[in-house]
């Protein structure tokens, strides 16, 4: 790569950084190119872009983002691969762990940065097991129409009630006059 590629990737490269929610750095000794192919379209799929880049041009890029994104410079050593995503975190890490289960643990996740603090290990276990988005605001409207219509059916309730009593003393009214 010439020092114009490299500076115009770096450039690009920290652009794409300051617009994503979510960065993953893993480690992806042990895979073949087919591998890297699979699993390169199932975070796309999932809405997320993986880079093999060499660690200089990470660093670098990270150099120009040190006020928004902790430093990661301790975890950009040996075969890196970085995922980012503008979507969310929970998909990215869904695919991953789910790609990884069926390759050998490959790749191995190294460390995460969500909304600008450090994501270890379990915690990204954890981000693996959440539901999917959809079913998280299906959940939540479900938890919020759960009230409503319990009163609505106790209004609805007391308005049959009001009725039945109606009609009672409407017939009362007809048999005594």
């Amino acid at each position: 790569m010439k020092r114009t590629d490299k500076e115009t990737f770096v450039v690009e490269f920290q652009e794409r950084l300051e617009r994503s929610t979510v960065l993953y750095l893993t480690d992806f000794s042990g895979l073949d190119v087919k591998a890297m192919t699979r699993l390169r379209d199932r975070l796309h799929e999932s809405g997320a872009e993986y880079f093999v880049v060499k660690n200089r041009l990470v660093l670098r890029a990270l150099q120009g983002l040190e006020e928004e994104l902790p430093d990661l410079s301790e975890h950009l050593k040996g075969p890196t691969g970085v995922i980012v995503s503008e979507a969310g975190p929970v998909e990215p890490a869904k695919a991953l762990s789910e790609f990884a289960k069926e390759h050998g643990d490959r790749p191995a996740f190294k460390v995460g940065v969500l909304d600008r603090k450090i994501v270890e290990a379990a915690q990204f276990t954890r981000l693996a097991k959440l539901p999917p988005r959809e079913q998280l605001l299906a959940e939540l409207a479900g938890a919020l129409q759960a009230p409503l219509a319990m009163l609505v059916g106790a209004l609805e309730a007391k308005l049959q009630e009001t009725a039945g009593l109606l009609d009672a003393l409407r017939e009362k009214k007809a048999e005594e006059g």
